[in-house]
């Protein structure tokens, strides 16, 4: 059998499936459910492989992150293998707002047919990955080594247009308590130690520390905890910020560092103590795969998805894929649902449940899928 009659059929098997893969995607939509808590949308996920003649295992390890984690997988013994990932989470009040419902939908379409179409020398794997919006599995998945031994991961998300390239910002959350000492606030004998003080103080400090960072750092933060009552001395002051940075190098060598060592001196400054604990886990940078990224632009091409070509150094976010990105080759285009919308909105859930959405994810996981065998077959 030729590539092309590969891709051919690849493409027809996808037809034949598109009302169950319509429905499924419609399922999500109607049925949003939260990150760590998709256990509808597994279930249903779940079924659909076994119905396809995939092994599918659902909750990955024993970790409580992957308890919502799944996998499929088709002549799993395989010499070469391809992994195509998938995500459910939804948004609260937004529900899928960010058309997770149809990632999930393409990349299951998508693994399906190249399963089918691909040589027997090569397997096949649907990564179901939870909780992308919030701890994101993905980070747990990789660091558990599932995605070690795989040729390449491929995701499509859906968006405001077609984008192939760029990559995405690391970030690690961090929270940052000072403790100090309460007094009454006219007491003439105890000043107290002013905790809110020090974490003003780290405020400013780190506007400072802003000017100095590598290109493309962001730091945003908020006060969590500063006080009770303005007569009294404030004893726990709690910062929380989102520190992002262009790699996990300028994020964790250079960024992050100068944000402690200023929390520690100013600490010190007032007698005061600190303490710091990174509440969401490292989301690395996404190192995109150029063939990968080659091969979608003329594969959307092809499909009159035509693709606006980012900058290598262009990001606007972050995602856990980044994580997986350090462990295989990987590619993650933008395939657009609805000209100049921006996700996270009604306008997307809307979208992300529209027929013209749901057919742009019918194309998504054909694109998926001949670049997948275009891949391999180029091996």
């Amino acid at each position: 059998m030729t590539l092309q009659e590969r891709e051919a059929r690849a493409c027809a098997i996808i037809d034949s499936m598109t009302e169950e893969l319509r429905d499924i995607s419609l399922y999500l939509h109607d049925n949003p459910e939260l990150g760590l808590n998709e256990h509808k949308a597994v279930k249903v996920i779940n079924q659909f492989l076994e119905n396809h003649n995939f092994t599918s295992q659902v909750g990955l390890t024993d970790l409580p992150e992957l308890q919502t984690a799944l996998r499929g997988d088709y002549n799993g013994t395989a010499q070469h293998k391809i992994a195509f990932l998938g995500e459910y989470d939804a948004l609260p009040e937004l529900g899928h707002g960010c058309g997770h419902n149809l990632i999930a939908m393409m990349s299951l379409g998508a693994a399906i047919a190249f399963s089918q179409s691909v040589p027997e020398t090569w397997g096949t794997t649907f990564f179901g990955c939870p909780a992308e919006e919030t701890i994101g599995g993905k980070v747990y998945m990789a660091e558990a080594g599932l995605f070690k031994g795989y040729e390449a991961a491929l995701i499509i998300h859906p968006g405001g247009e077609n984008e192939v390239g760029g990559t995405s910002l690391a970030t690690h959350p961090l929270e940052i308590t000072f403790h100090g000492r309460s007094c009454h606030i006219a007491s003439l004998t105890d000043s107290g130690i002013n905790a809110l003080d020090c974490a003003v103080d780290l405020y400013q400090k780190i506007k400072e520390l802003k000017k100095t960072f590598p290109k493309g750092a962001i730091v945003g933060t908020i006060f969590t905890e500063a006080g009770t009552a303005p007569n009294v001395v404030t004893s726990k002051a709690t910062i929380r910020m989102t520190v992002r940075g262009s790699t996990v190098d300028d994020l964790e060598g250079i960024i992050l560092p100068a944000i402690k060592e200023a929390a520690q001196e100013i600490a010190a400054s007032y007698g005061a103590r600190v303490e710091m604990h990174h509440y969401e886990p490292l989301f690395k940078d996404m190192r995109q795969d150029k063939q990968l990224l080659a091969l979608f632009n003329d594969v959307m091409t092809e499909f009159g998805e035509t693709p606006r070509i980012l900058p290598d150094d262009e990001a606007d976010g972050s995602t856990d894929v980044g994580n997986v990105s350090y462990e295989v080759p990987t590619a993650q285009p933008t395939l657009q649902i609805g000209l100049g919308l921006e996700a996270h909105t009604p306008e997307f859930t809307c979208a992300a449940g529209s027929d013209y959405g749901l057919e742009q994810a019918i194309k998504g996981a054909k694109i998926m899928a001949v670049v997948a065998l275009r891949y391999a077959l180029g091996k």
